[in-house]
């Protein structure tokens, strides 16, 4: 693989890999944006549990995750906005039925006890 699974032009094992086996921790909210992104593209759903900010990991069932991840054939991330605790993306793929999709998102991030965490997002 040339380049990351999130974009970015450094290949994964010197992008977001080290991220995904806590080797090294992002420092920054797009940083763990699109280190979640690429564990969705590799099926990592316990680095994605363990990186929801533990007041809305409720709400995000492991399975679900696993399940949405497979299912589903990642193509591309585009970052569109940042700010320090949010990230605006669009994160393209081919559904179960090989239908092409798009998830918009704004989300939101907390940066706690040295460690960033995904909270919420809105779809747009």
């Amino acid at each position: 693989m040339t380049n990351c699974y999130c974009g970015n032009h450094n290949s994964f094992q010197n992008c977001c890999e080290p991220f995904l086996k806590g080797v090294e921790k992002p420092k920054t909210a797009e940083a763990l944006m699109r280190s979640r992104y690429s564990a969705y593209t590799t099926q990592n759903a316990d680095y994605l549990v363990a990186t929801t900010h533990i007041s809305t990991r409720k709400f995000h069932k492991k399975s679900d995750i696993l399940n949405w991840s497979k299912n589903n054939q990642w193509i591309k991330l585009e970052v569109l906005t940042t700010t320090e605790t949010t990230v605006t993306f669009k994160a393209y793929y081919l559904d179960y039925q090989l239908k092409a999709q798009i998830h918009h998102e704004h989300s939101n991030f907390i940066f706690e006890n040295g460690n960033w965490y995904y909270t919420d997002g809105i779809f747009l």
